[in-house]
């Protein structure tokens, strides 16, 4: 039979607590890492998603006219900033784009950045709007505010732009 020190019985319970811990703890960091990846990545897709709608709005405008694609993406409690007017708001909203002619020009924009709330359901997209007319054509800047809805369906809260900007890029 082997008899062992008490110091080195106790030395190497220390270790084995130690390893345990050890092994405990990088467990747990990788565990964080993972959900922190999983996590960045849910974000990543979701401000892919949210800049794809507004891709999709301005293909709207373009193929079914604007006031139809801006019906088709506006909020129930969306508000516009438009040059002359005070803020338009919720219900107000559906009437001003309703009353809108959007026959004689085609208004289409491309979103140069976009940003998301870390909730992953609220952010905007920013850009370069282009409206084509028969014999003109005029530059501007847009911002949209986005909303995921109940639904799952990205909805813009807010849109606004302004006139005057670069050549449409």
């Amino acid at each position: 039979m082997l008899f062992l020190p008490k110091s080195y019985l106790a030395h190497m319970y220390k270790l084995v607590i130690a390893a345990f811990v050890i092994t405990g703890l990088h467990s747990c960091v990788f565990s964080a890492n993972r959900e922190e990846m999983k996590t960045k990545a849910a974000h990543e897709e979701a401000i892919d998603e949210m800049a794809a709608t507004d891709r999709a709005f301005s293909d709207s405008s373009a193929k079914l006219g604007m006031k139809k694609a801006f019906l088709e993406f506006v909020a129930d409690d969306a508000v516009l900033l438009r040059p002359g007017y005070m803020p338009i708001v919720e219900g107000d909203v559906i009437k001003f784009l309703s009353a809108q002619e959007d026959t004689s020009f085609v208004m289409t924009w491309k979103p140069k950045g976009a940003q998301l709330a870390q909730s992953n359901d609220l952010g905007y997209t920013y850009g370069v709007y282009e409206v084509k007319t028969k014999d003109t054509v005029m530059n501007g800047t847009y911002l949209s505010i986005w909303q995921k809805q109940k639904d799952g369906k990205w909805k813009f809260v807010l849109d606004t732009g302004n006139p005057g900007a670069e050549e449409f890029q």
